[in-house]
C-alpha cells in the first residue's frame, strides 16, 4: 500500500522532514541547558483549545537548590507560573511544540533559533546571531514590580511582615498570594467597567483575617480620586474586631468589617462580590447573593467541596475509577465548580475558571471570575445555556445543588 510522504521542513535552507526540524530545536534547547548558555525560550502563535492563552515563556531557575524549568503561561488577563524538573519540562515542551504552538524562539548566549510551523504542516528553523551576552539570574524570586509594598504598615499589623518590612518566616506564600490576588483583580475590574477612576463598592464574604481585603483596598485606595468602599464579612467576632482596629489605625476610611454569616448578609448597591476559600456551600451562598444584587463582578476561590460527593453517580466509563476515594473527591470538585460556572453563564455572566496561584503556595488554587454582561437578563429555563447545565448535572446524577436551588433553577429536565 502507498504511504504518505513525511511533511517537509528546512533548517537554514537545508531540507529535512518536519519532525527532524522540531527535534533540532529541542536538541539545541537541551544542549544550551547543559552547557549553561540558555537564556529563554518563547512559544507563540497558539492553536490549542485555550483561546485565552497567548504565549509561554520558559526560563531556567533554581528552586530549593534544584534545577527547574519555569513555564510562565501568559493569558489575556493573567499570568500563571508552573515549575518543573528538567526532564518533566522537556517532556512537556516536546508534547506541546507543534501541537499547541506554531512558533518558538530559542535564545542562548551563543546563537538564537527561530522555529516556524506552517498551517500546511511544514516547518522551518532559522539560525540567528545571539542577542544576549550572558544568561539571566536563575533566582526563583527575581525582583519585580509588586502590587503590594512589603513595608506598608498594615502587613505588619496582620503579622505578615516584621516592623522593618521584612516578610516573616512562614508568611512568604501568604504575601505572594496577596500580591497575586490584587494583580488578578485589576484586569477583572476593568473588564467589568470598574477601572480607575470609577467608584467601586466591594463585599468580601468570609474574609477571615482580611489579608486579601486589606490588599485590595490598599491598591485601590492609592489610585487618585477613587471612591472606594469595601466591607469584609466574617463570622468570627475576634477577626472582625482585629480588622476594624487595623483599618482605623491606618486611616483606611471606607474599609469596614462586619460580623455575619455569608447567607445572612443582604447585599444592595454592590459592584463586586468576593469569596475566597469560603467552605463548601458558603461559596454558593456568596455567588447567589452577588447575582441577586446585580454585582458587575463575582470572584470566588472555592474550598471543601462536600455537597455533591454523596449524590455523585459515575458515568459508566468512569464507574471503576470513581470507586477510589481520592478520585471521587476530585471529580466532585470538578463537577461542583463546573456547575457553578455554567449557572453563572446562565444567569448572565461571562465566566472564566483559572489557576489563582501556584499549587506550591496553596492547594486551593482554583478561581472562578464572572463579569456581568450588559444588559444581563437571566436566560430562559430552556435556553442553550440552561440545557448545558442540565446535561452536566444529568451526566453525574446530580439532582440538587445549593446555587441552583438559590437561583430556582431545576437541574432535572422539566
Amino acid at each position: 500500500m502507498p504511504t504518505s510522504s513525511p511533511l517537509p521542513g528546512t533548517v537554514n535552507g537545508r531540507k529535512f522532514n518536519r519532525m527532524s526540524v522540531i527535534q533540532k530545536l529541542l536538541d539545541q534547547f537541551q544542549e544550551a541547558l547543559r552547557n549553561g548558555s540558555f537564556v529563554k525560550l518563547t512559544l507563540s502563535a497558539p492553536r490549542g483549545p485555550d483561546r485565552s492563552l497567548k504565549q509561554i515563556q520558559i526560563r531556567s531557575i533554581e528552586l530549593r537548590g534544584a534545577a527547574q524549568l519555569s513555564f510562565v503561561y501568559h493569558h489575556k488577563d493573567r499570568d500563571i507560573t508552573k515549575n518543573f524538573p528538567w526532564d518533566e519540562g522537556i517532556s512537556l515542551l516536546t508534547e506541546i511544540l507543534g501541537r499547541d504552538f506554531r512558533n518558538a524562539h530559542l535564545f542562548t548566549t551563543r546563537l538564537a533559533w527561530q522555529l516556524e510551523i506552517h498551517d500546511g504542516g511544514g516547518a522551518r528553523l532559522l539560525e540567528r546571531p545571539a542577542h544576549h551576552e550572558a544568561p539571566p539570574s536563575k533566582a526563583h524570586d527575581r525582583s519585580k514590580q509588586r502590587c503590594i509594598i512589603p513595608t506598608t504598615p498594615w502587613l505588619h499589623a496582620l503579622g505578615v511582615t516584621t516592623a522593618d518590612g521584612k516578610i516573616c518566616r512562614g508568611m512568604e506564600a501568604k504575601f505572594r498570594q496577596i500580591d497575586r490576588f490584587v494583580e488578578i483583580m485589576n484586569p477583572l475590574l476593568h473588564a467589568a467597567g470598574l477601572g480607575s477612576p470609577a467608584p467601586v463598592r466591594v463585599v468580601d464574604m468570609g474574609c477571615g483575617k482580611g489579608y486579601l481585603t486589606f490588599g485590595l483596598f490598599d491598591v485601590l485606595h492609592r489610585q487618585p480620586n477613587r471612591d472606594i468602599r469595601i466591607r469584609g464579612i466574617e463570622a468570627r467576632e475576634e477577626l472582625v474586631a482585629l480588622g476594624n482596629q487595623v483599618a482605623r489605625a491606618h486611616q483606611f476610611t471606607g474599609l469596614t468589617f462586619e460580623q455575619s454569616a455569608i447567607a445572612d448578609t443582604p447585599l444592595t448597591a454592590i459592584d463586586v462580590v468576593i469569596a475566597l476559600h469560603a467552605c463548601d456551600t458558603a461559596t454558593d451562598d456568596a455567588i447567589a447573593q452577588g447575582i441577586a444584587a446585580g454585582a458587575k463582578l463575582i470572584v470566588v476561590s472555592p474550598c471543601c467541596h462536600k455537597e455533591l460527593r454523596e449524590q455523585l453517580v459515575a458515568p459508566e466509563s468512569l464507574a471503576a475509577t470513581l470507586r477510589h476515594g481520592i478520585l471521587r473527591e476530585r471529580q466532585a470538585e470538578f463537577v461542583t465548580d463546573a456547575l457553578r460556572a455554567a449557572l453563572l453563564e446562565w444567569a448572565g455572566y461571562d465566566t472564566s475558571v483559572f489557576e489563582f496561584t501556584s499549587t506550591e503556595h496553596t492547594a486551593k488554587n482554583l478561581m472562578i471570575a464572572a463579569v456581568r454582561r450588559s444588559p444581563a437578563p437571566k436566560e430562559s429555563k430552556d435556553s442553550a445555556s440552561a440545557q448545558r447545565v442540565r446535561a452536566l448535572a444529568a451526566m453525574y446524577g446530580i439532582h440538587s445543588q445549593r446555587l441552583a436551588n438559590a437561583l430556582k433553577f431545576t437541574l432535572r429536565t422539566p
